[in-house]
């Protein structure tokens, strides 16, 4: 029994999809881990219980949502062959995704200018929470850039078109997950006191 091309590109976009699922998911428990440690450690005496997220924070916010809008316009424009959309989408994506990761070095910023640090002898627990989060967001962010900039690549030597976009549906399952992850993690700093 032959097994036609399209049938074997299938059985590999479905295995891709769902190694990809399976580390998303344990992305998911290493942020329930820090996020059920933060709320562990609230109890401790030395927790600032007045301490505000940024607005730099909100901003990167509105840039990684933007930055999930762009990606989805790609994939949509790809569909109908429209290399020229889809080029100034993805590139998009990437700008956002960048002043994302931009953002939230402000942020820290200016958690340092409000007095407060993230490690050393003036540092304290609620600080060292949000610096290992977000860092460890940032990291898994990273992770999404490389991906998207091996699809913008992709897509310049002609990769994908209507019939082909695997590449960029893995991508794009990812980075609207890091998106979910900060929106998570925003609205978690934002709202648990």
């Amino acid at each position: 029994m032959d097994v036609s091309i399209e049938e074997q590109e299938e059985k590999r976009g479905k295995a891709l999809k769902v190694m990809l699922l399976f580390a998303m998911g344990s992305i998911i428990m290493v942020f329930a881990g820090l996020t059920s440690a933060y709320v562990i450690s609230k109890s401790r005496p030395d927790w600032i219980v007045d301490f505000k997220l940024p607005t730099a924070f909100l901003y990167s916010t509105i840039a990684i949502i933007l930055s999930s809008v762009t990606f989805t316009m790609a994939h949509r424009a790809i569909k109908v062959d429209d290399r020229k959309k889809t080029t100034i989408y993805l590139i998009s994506t990437l700008v956002l995704g960048l002043l994302f990761v931009f953002l939230q070095f402000k942020g820290f910023g200016q958690v340092i200018e409000s007095g407060y640090f993230f490690t050393g002898s003036e540092s304290t627990i609620t600080t060292s929470f949000l610096y290992v989060v977000v860092i460890a967001h940032v990291v898994h962010l990273f992770g999404g850039l490389i991906s998207l900039l091996i699809v913008i690549y992709n897509h310049f030597k002609q990769k994908y078109n209507s019939g082909q976009t695997l590449g960029i549906e893995l991508c794009g399952m990812f980075w609207h997950f890091l998106d979910l992850i900060w929106i998570y993690l925003f609205l978690f700093f934002t709202f648990y006191k």
